[in-house]
This record gives C-alpha cells, structure tokens and sequence, in this order.
C-alpha cells in the first residue's frame, strides 16, 4: 500500500516538474500547441456589387450588377501569369490580337476565333466564356470595357497585364 502511494505522488511531481518546465519554454500544454494560440480575424466579405457607378463629369451611369461575356487572351513574354512557352514580343502580341479582331469583324465566329488564338489555358475548350461575373472580379480595365459592351457587341483590343483581349458580351 505505501508503494502504491509513492508511485503515485512520483508521477504528480514528475507531472508538475514538466508543466512548470514545458511553461518555461512556451509551451502551452496542448499537444499540437494550437490550443490557446490566437488566431488570426476571418476575411471579410467582398463588398455586395455596386449598381452605379460616376461618370468623369460626376453623372451616375447604370450598370448591370453582373453579365457573362466571353474573350480571347493573346499572351507575350512577361506578361502576367504566361507560360514560358509564351515568346511573342508585346507588339507581336498586340498584332496577333488586332488579327484576331479583324476576322471577326468580317464576320468570321468568335467561337472559332478563339480557338485559333487565344493563349488562355482552357480558353479554347470553353470558347472563351468567362460565365456570369461582377465588376469588382476582373482587372479595372477588363471590367470599364466589358461593362461598356451592349449585348452581342465586341471590344476594340484591350490591354491588361495579362495580355490582349478581344472581349464579345453575351448577357
């Protein structure tokens, strides 16, 4: 019986002599040491979409919370998110892209257009389409063209940091 006791208050003080010790060191006494950690704050949720926005003379102009559209992406060297098999210069980039237009223009189908120009990875096998998007989700410059297109109308090129893009409104 006193053996039993011994080993038992043994073990407590061995207990005690870790939890001081692990304290010491920063530990704070869960497994993994997550358990009192604080975390980080949630991210917040992206503002709901604007229905207007100003003109550059202060007028409101309505805009669509969201429309679908679908494009052509013509890559060049160092442009933003290429691949390494992208080599065309800026402006052979810019040309390619006009090229594509043109054809359109003369009445040729976006969808085929695609097809035959355009770098976005996958952007051939979906024929472009970006599906239903709001203005905060593309780059400022994409969105102002995008939005400004009527239905079933088709951009001048336009640059972003990815590229050239040749964009067709479809909603």
């Amino acid at each position: 019986m006193f053996g039993r006791q011994s080993r038992t208050l043994r073990l407590y003080e061995t207990r005690f002599v870790l939890t001081v010790a692990l304290t010491l060191f920063g530990c704070d006494g869960t497994v993994t040491g997550i358990g009192r950690v604080p975390r980080p704050p949630e991210a917040q949720l992206p503002p709901a979409p604007v229905e207007t926005v100003e003109r550059g003379d202060g007028g409101p102009v309505n805009r669509p919370a969201e429309i679908a559209a679908q494009h052509l992406l013509v890559m060049y060297a160092g442009s933003r998110a290429a691949p390494k098999s992208i080599t065309r210069t800026k402006e052979e980039a810019r040309v390619r892209a006009g090229e594509a237009l043109q054809r359109i223009k003369a009445g040729e189908q976006f969808d085929q257009v695609v097809a035959a120009y355009t770098d976005e990875p996958g952007g051939a096998a979906r024929h472009g389409s970006l599906g239903r998007f709001t203005y905060d989700q593309m780059v400022k410059t994409f969105s102002d063209a995008a939005f400004a297109l009527e239905v079933g109308q088709v951009s001048t090129v336009i640059e972003t940091g990815f590229g050239f893009h040749v964009i067709r409104r479809t909603e």
